[in-house]
């Protein structure tokens, strides 16, 4: 086995209204260093090691067997795998769907598979249960995707995205998923059901356009989650008032959060300087779409001491 090295994207899930639907691949990255092993290891920086396994229970390891398994093999060649990732684990900007697309793309190449696109989402939508987040980071770009257990649609837009600033903001605390859906009503009326849908046909008929004001304003009209879900998240609206005055054209909770995103169609430095400023207890990061998706590439490893 030669030495290779896959690269997975970040993502930001939901824009706003396209709760559990449409997602965003974004520049920062998971990138996964393998090479044959005598058995399974994880090497994980000191950092993300309460997060993170380094063994058989790692959730790479579990999407790749998974994989294996689903195309008829029952083991994997065993791999030391050194990961390094600049995605924050926890934040609503796909950690673990990265795991995910980056296990199926590790049983891919070591078994030549020979999957395509679309088989390896149908296997991460298995393993998700959605597509929102594993879409766009085995595709790139944006995705707007559906899944029902077994019909699976989707439709890429990539154009115009190379414009755009999606400046992440990050707290200093993570939000559980699941908690965060606990928060969700069981129920919506049909008239605020409608008005809901509504809202999300608009954004995605506003990307599919380029018309990013458009977008933007719907990314903050959202009805399905982000109501329920700022309650978790403090300084919300101050966010959203700064981010508006440095001239976002909106800005919604990537995922279940804590991660903000707010859409910049212009960013200079004088706009990162007026919000590391004003929003100097976050991390920012001004991100652009990452158009590519995951990949993999053969690499050489220096034996040198």
């Amino acid at each position: 086995m030669n030495p290779f090295r896959i690269h997975v994207p970040a993502t930001s899930a939901n824009l706003g209204p396209g709760f559990d639907s449409i997602g965003i691949a974004l520049s920062k990255y998971v990138t996964l260093d393998c090479q044959q092993a005598e058995d399974w290891q994880f090497i994980v920086p000191e950092q993300d090691q309460a997060y993170i396994p380094s063994g058989k229970d790692n959730l790479i390891y579990k999407s790749a067997i998974y994989t294996a398994q689903s195309q008829g093999h029952e083991s994997l060649p065993a791999c030391e795998v050194h990961l390094t990732s600049d995605v924050p684990i926890a934040r609503g900007l796909g950690s673990s769907s990265t795991a995910v697309v980056g296990g199926i793309e590790l049983a891919d190449h070591l078994l030549g598979l020979g999957l395509s696109s679309f088989e390896k989402l149908k296997v991460a939508c298995d393993i998700e249960g959605h597509p929102d987040n594993v879409a766009p980071a085995i595709f790139g770009g944006i995705m707007i995707s559906t899944f029902d257990g077994e019909n699976l649609d989707y439709v890429p837009f990539t154009e115009g995205l190379e414009k755009l600033t999606w400046l992440a903001i990050v707290p200093d605390y993570h939000v559980e998923t699941e908690k965060a859906r606990q928060l969700l009503p069981r129920d919506l009326s049909y008239k605020d059901a409608v008005h809901a849908s509504g809202t999300a046909n608009v954004l995605v008929a506003a990307l599919a356009q380029q018309n990013w004001p458009l977008a933007g304003k719907m990314m903050t009209r959202d009805q399905w989650h982000q109501p329920y879900r700022k309650q978790l998240i403090p300084g919300f609206e101050n966010v959203q008032r700064i981010v508006e005055e440095a001239g976002s054209l909106g800005m919604y909770l990537s995922g279940a959060g804590p991660t903000m995103v707010a859409l910049f169609e212009t960013f200079h430095q004088e706009t990162f300087d007026f919000l590391f400023d004003k929003l100097s207890d976050y991390a920012i990061f001004p991100l652009q779409a990452d158009l590519k998706g995951v990949y993999t590439e053969s690499v050489m490893i220096n034996n040198e001491s």
